[in-house]
């Protein structure tokens, strides 16, 4: 026998079909699946072996006179319900927080933000602070809705791909196969990107520019449209507004001047251009080299100012995708677990949560609440006193890590909800284990806003619980919320909280899916989002002014680091190096280093190197390349004894609240 679920790693929402009777056996995609239509990657056909490792958590553990001490569910459950009220009982709702988790289903993640608001807070977040807040903020801004406006299917239809800021064919495999296989049909190829990805290598055009300053290169592209009168008048005319104040600020960025901000040929630049805006429709991805800095929510309008000007929206093979990192990111903050939206994206002023206090039946909190960083900064102040983790290892994803250890140390309750004993879950005071994905029920929301069911493969090991149960029983003790018999049951509340998830059911999302919105308007889904009009009316453009990196290069800080994914792991590591087959291919944490640097400094392929910034060191092992330019370097952030973030500093983009992760001084001790 074999079930239908989706594959757990990155939001791209490939759909598989696993075997239930021998664990290991090998795993197909769904032939029918319009996401990945029967191919797998890497990660989908080697990378679920996690599943059975030795080390998952198995029981609830309690920490007592430091040690972990295995406990019944009801002892565990009894004691941290306990000392949550105590705490908020003596310091207020505010003084603890959630954070929430991307690899769980939509219906966990509702029932985490709930709680947390039924107790009175709006301390709820969750790694997309750390990856695609800009995305939600920027494209709300200046469309309404912070999703992919199209599908991955429809980019068969596109006749230019402009990639930025996304190693695609590594981080998203199944959608880069799709841009490669148009490329070679003669479709049109842009990548944007410092380093010499797979895509850029068999790009028509490769814009190799200085990282962090893509609002440049992005105001020159448009630029050279309005310089040429290739903007779409029609759709300006009739579909937007700001037209006159971005036309003014984009006269500043001819490809001459902007040569020596990005580094970028001006011929080259323009040529750029002239596709992007000629050979219609065209297609805009972007991962999280557009969104990890402080600028990531400019930069996202800025793209947006590029669709816009172009038309290119609300048509099949247009639209602007942002490529989702981890499986359920979207659906995440869909479902709210965000400190500045209630489900549904209602700003938490809005008069609008009354909507939920009918729902809920309660009276609810209305000042925005702490982000990921804000929590561990708070808690070393003292103001934070306990905050409970489901599914997020902060220790090895957030930037600052030193402050993130200070937070930790100085908290009265760390609660860590998870599938392996992380660096986060060893500094608990309370440890609850845990299903996996493949041994539970409930749903995913993946890059392309599609819905899709998930189901249970395998029988969870020990007294492992589903996170949904563990919420339930703490949300019944801790909020005085009523009870949830299955996660389907939690689904149908979030039709009722969440107007695009209104026509969606179990039943009629599976097998391959809806995208939102699905409602009485829409009841097989929105393929195309944005055909005739957008949710705020008309789409804004808006004047992005170009700012430069806050980190900089000088005499002791020679290079620029930037981060990121490969292809063999995933996030902090906590499933893929757990997975054989991966953890083979990449067993040892680098860095990439360009081949005339190397032999500059005097290192060599394998060679230990200290790599220090102004907020903190890491060794690592030297791994010499042609793909990445002098002076720029690169470190993958899967390995936890080597962390890089914590070379990572604290400045925040002022919108979104995302930490710098792309731009980086630093420099190379041999």
């Amino acid at each position: 026998m074999s079930v239908l679920t989706v594959c757990p790693y990155c939001g791209t929402g490939c759909q598989m079909v696993i075997p239930t009777q021998t664990p290991g056996e090998r795993v197909i995609g769904y032939s029918k699946s319009p996401v990945n239509e029967g191919k797998l990657c890497l990660k989908g056909y080697s990378g679920l072996s996690y599943n059975f490792s030795k080390e998952r958590l198995k029981y609830p553990l309690i920490k007592r006179n430091g040690e972990f001490v295995r406990v019944s569910w009801e002892a565990a459950l009894t004691e941290t319900s306990n000392r949550l009220k105590k705490i908020i009982r003596e310091y207020g709702p505010d003084s603890v927080a959630f954070q929430s988790s991307a690899k769980c289903t939509n219906e966990e993640n509702y029932l985490m933000q709930k709680i947390a608001r039924v107790i009175g807070t709006n301390n709820i977040d969750h790694c997309a602070r750390s990856c695609h807040s800009p995305t939600a903020m920027g494209l709300i801004t200046t469309l309404g809705a912070g999703a992919a406006t199209g599908s991955i299917n429809s980019l068969d239809d596109s006749k230019t791909y402009f990639v930025i800021g996304s190693n695609t064919t590594e981080q998203h495999p199944i959608i880069g196969t799709k841009i490669i296989k148009g490329s070679k049909k003669g479709k049109n190829l842009i990548v944007a990107d410092p380093r010499k990805t797979q895509l850029a290598e068999i790009a028509s055009i490769h814009l190799q520019f200085n990282p962090g300053t893509d609002v440049a290169l992005l105001n020159s592209i448009m630029h050279v449209i309005l310089e040429g009168n290739l903007e779409d008048t029609k759709f300006i005319e009739e579909r937007t507004e700001g037209f006159r104040a971005l036309r003014q600020e984009l006269a500043k960025y001819s490809p001459e001047i902007v040569e020596g901000i990005t580094g970028i040929e001006p011929g080259k630049l323009r040529e750029a251009a002239k596709i992007i805006a000629k050979e219609k429709p065209t297609s805009i991805l972007y991962a999280m080299g557009i969104t990890q800095h402080v600028h990531g929510t400019e930069n996202v309008m800025s793209i947006s100012n590029l669709a816009l000007l172009t038309g290119n929206l609300g048509v099949r093979g247009s639209g602007i995708f942002p490529l989702r990192g981890q499986n359920n990111v979207q659906g995440s903050s869909d479902m709210g677990a965000l400190s500045e939206w209630y489900p549904g994206y209602i700003p938490v002023n809005s008069d609008s949560v009354k909507r939920f206090e009918i729902l809920w039946k309660r009276s609810l909190p209305t000042k925005t609440g702490l982000t990921l960083s804000e929590m561990f900064d708070a808690a070393v102040d003292g103001s934070l006193k306990a905050i409970y983790i489901m599914g997020e290892n902060p220790l090895v994803t957030e930037a600052a890590i030193s402050d993130v250890e200070k937070g930790i140390e100085n908290l009265e309750l760390l609660i860590v909800q998870d599938i392996f004993m992380t660096l986060t879950a060893g500094l608990a005071d309370i440890v609850l284990p845990a299903t996996t994905s493949l041994e539970k029920e409930g749903t995913f929301t993946n890059t392309e806003r599609r819905i899709q069911k998930v189901n249970v493969i395998y029988d969870s090991p020990g007294e492992a619980m589903p996170d949904w149960w563990i919420l339930n029983e703490i949300g019944k003790r801790v909020g005085g919320l009523e009870s949830y018999d299955t996660p389907r049951s939690i689904f149908e509340e979030i039709r009722k909280a969440i107007p695009n998830y209104s026509g969606a059911t179990y039943e009629n999302i599976y097998p391959t899916g809806k995208q939102w919105p699905i409602n009485k308007e829409n009841p097989d889904g929105t393929e195309i989002l944005h055909t005739k009009s957008f949710p705020i009316g008309k789409g804004k453009l808006v004047p992005i002014p170009y700012r430069p990196p806050v980190e900089v290069t000088d005499a002791k800080y020679d290079f620029i680091m930037t981060t990121g994914r490969n292809y063999f792991h995933f996030h902090s590591g906590t499933m893929s190096r757990r997975a054989d087959v991966l953890e083979r291919e990449s067993p040892e944490p680098y860095v990439e280093i360009n081949t005339e640097d190397a032999k500059r400094i005097g290192v060599r392929d394998s060679q230990k190197i200290t790599i220090e910034s102004r907020h903190g060191s890491i060794e690592t092992n030297v791994r010499t390349t042609e793909k990445i330019p002098a002076g720029i370097v690169f470190v993958p952030f899967h390995f936890d004894e080597s962390r890089v973030n914590r070379l990572v500093g604290k400045t925040l983009d002022p919108l979104s609240k995302i930490p710098e992760f792309k731009v980086v001084a630093v420099r190379l001790v041999v």
